[in-house]
């Protein structure tokens, strides 16, 4: 039974180690792409300033 248990407390703690690195990833997903967008508005301010 201590195996059982041991090895359903394992799984768990699997799960939520797999689940945070995930969100870590969108995190830094969401941070290139903001750095992305700037960059492109920041061109487009620079093209329309020069007309």
């Amino acid at each position: 039974m201590s195996k059982l248990l041991s090895i359903l407390i394992a799984a768990a703690f699997a799960t939520v180690s797999v689940g945070s690195f995930a969100a870590e990833e969108k995190k830094v997903e969401k941070k290139e792409e903001k750095k992305a967008e700037k960059k492109a508005e920041k061109k487009e301010e620079k093209k329309a300033d020069k007309k």
